[in-house]
């Protein structure tokens, strides 16, 4: 075979030979591929969400009417968009929204608000704008609800235009008409003559403008009461707000209730303008009763720190009053039977009936009795007690004060008395003896024999002390208390001459 034959036989067997690793895709793949780029791609562009797939943090608020939202409204909080609506059903005559808040937007608590507003022309339709509530409430799960007493949406167009009916307008012109003539409108006298005289012969409107005067002082006081609501501590006021939302809340979850308080209070108000005439004169008296009051106010607002230290002081005592009480248990279970008629109950008739009699002497000791004791008390403390305190300088002193000689007598004298014999105390008195023989004239005898004593002793007295004296002159016109403190160690005091005569000194 020639060279040539060899080359063209090779060319022509070529094509029959196949290549691996690189398969040709089948024409029903790739039409299936532009299909689901075609139809699939478009709607997750248009939905941006993947089917069957959870749309992650979503809430539920519960309108009274939702107007006009709709599916992908954007929901904002301060202005900035952090999700959107993704369902809008009705529930009963409301409606409920369910939406999406992004991580940006979060934590949303229990206390959150949530609100249809319009959003601006341009825009079109409707937004939701949701506060998300105070620090100090929970954090609402997802799949959480906002109750609709936490919700409101905005008044339509419509129903301004519906509220504003042909009727409506003209009771609007009326009272707008009655106001001017109420604010122009001069008094009589006869309209005068239970007024103020701050405002007599004022229109209305005069009237109102002298209220202004009071507009500092009431804005001070206002401040005043705003400053105080913020509380004392961190969050007292969120703490308020969240207080009252749950008592809202309370109030209507129970309508039938509330209808109630609105009936009764409907009920109240109609007693009181069946009373308008005693209630004007009521709020005639007001002004003068807040001035009185405020000077009482003034007193309480500067007694409520002190108060309140008071009361910081007394927590302790408060926390340890529930065992005081178990322990006071036993205690009463004794004392009501010696409360009862039979025991402490009679005393206290006995008592009863006496102190008629007792608040008489008190009252005549209050002019009689207590003067005489203070003066006596007087006399002691500054002339008797002194006396007392001072020491008696003789040769016999222990240095210390002479009322301890006087109670040292008294004990001495007792011990002096005492026996052992069973027959009772008594004092052993002996004739004296010795070699002195002294006489004594003795002037208080009226019989003569016993004018002069003779007594023997065993030596030669040596002075008297205290010296014996006259009966001290009687000044009932000088009060005790102005009396200088005698002093014992001076004049009677002293050692004087012993009065008797020595008859037989051996």
């Amino acid at each position: 075979m020639s060279p040539d034959a060899k080359q063209s036989k090779a060319a022509g067997a070529a094509p029959k030979k196949r290549r691996r690793g690189n398969p040709r895709v089948p024409n029903w793949l790739i039409a299936v591929i532009f299909i689901l780029i075609f139809t699939i791609g478009p709607y997750l562009a248009f939905t941006k969400h993947i089917p069957f797939t959870s749309y992650g943090y979503e809430l539920k608020a519960t309108f009274t009417n939702s107007a006009n939202i709709s599916l992908k409204s954007p929901v904002r909080i301060a202005g900035v968009e952090v999700g959107k609506v993704i369902k809008s059903e009705r529930d009963g005559d409301a409606t409920t929204v369910t939406f999406t808040v992004d991580d940006s937007g979060r934590p949303i608590h229990k206390n959150a608000f949530a609100t249809v507003k319009p959003r601006i022309f341009l825009e079109g339709n409707f937004f939701i704008d949701l506060d998300p509530g105070s620090p100090g409430a929970p954090e609402l799960g997802s799949g959480g609800t906002i109750p609709i007493s936490h919700t409101s949406t905005a008044v339509q167009i419509d129903e301004v235009l519906t509220a504003l009916q042909s009727p409506v307008r003209a009771d609007l012109g009326r009272l707008l008409e009655s106001y001017g003539q109420a604010l122009t409108h001069v008094p009589s006298a006869a309209e005068d003559a239970d007024q103020l005289p701050m405002v007599k012969g004022l229109s209305g409107g005069q009237a109102l403008n002298k209220t202004f005067q009071y507009g500092g002082e009431a804005g001070k006081y206002s401040a005043q009461v705003t400053n105080a609501l913020t509380g004392t501590q961190k969050h007292d006021l969120a703490r308020l707000v969240s207080g009252s939302a749950r008592a809202f809340n309370a109030f209507s979850a129970d309508q039938a209730a509330l209808q109630g308080l609105i009936d009764n209070f409907d009920v109240f108000t109609g007693a009181l303008a069946n009373q308008s005439e005693n209630l004007r004169t009521t709020v005639h008296e007001l002004a003068p009763t807040l001035r009185t009051a405020h000077t009482s106010l003034v007193s309480l607002d500067r007694s409520l720190p002190p108060l309140r230290t008071y009361a910081i002081e007394l927590t302790p005592a408060v926390a340890e009053l529930p065992g005081l009480i178990n322990a006071s248990k036993p205690w009463l279970a004794q004392v009501r039977p010696l409360l009862s008629g039979k025991e402490a109950g009679g005393a206290v008739k006995l008592l009863a009936e006496s102190t008629p009699g007792l608040a008489g002497a008190t009252q005549a000791g209050k002019s009689v009795a207590l003067p005489q004791a203070n003066q006596l008390s007087l006399c002691t403390t500054k002339v008797l007690v002194p006396t007392s305190e001072q020491p008696i300088n003789d040769r016999f002193s222990d240095g210390g004060p002479n009322y301890r000689d006087f109670w040292r007598l008294l004990s001495d004298f007792a011990s002096a008395s005492q026996n052992f014999d069973g027959n009772g105390p008594y004092l052993r008195a002996q004739g004296g003896g010795g070699p002195v023989l002294l006489e004594e004239f003795n002037p208080t005898f009226e019989l003569a024999p016993l004018q002069h004593q003779f007594s023997r002793v065993t030596e030669v007295p040596l002075g008297t002390q205290p010296q014996l004296q006259g009966q001290p002159e009687a000044r009932p016109d000088v009060r005790c208390e102005t009396n200088p403190v005698p002093d014992v160690n001076s004049g009677p005091g002293q050692v004087g001459a012993t009065g008797v005569n020595v008859v037989t000194p051996r």
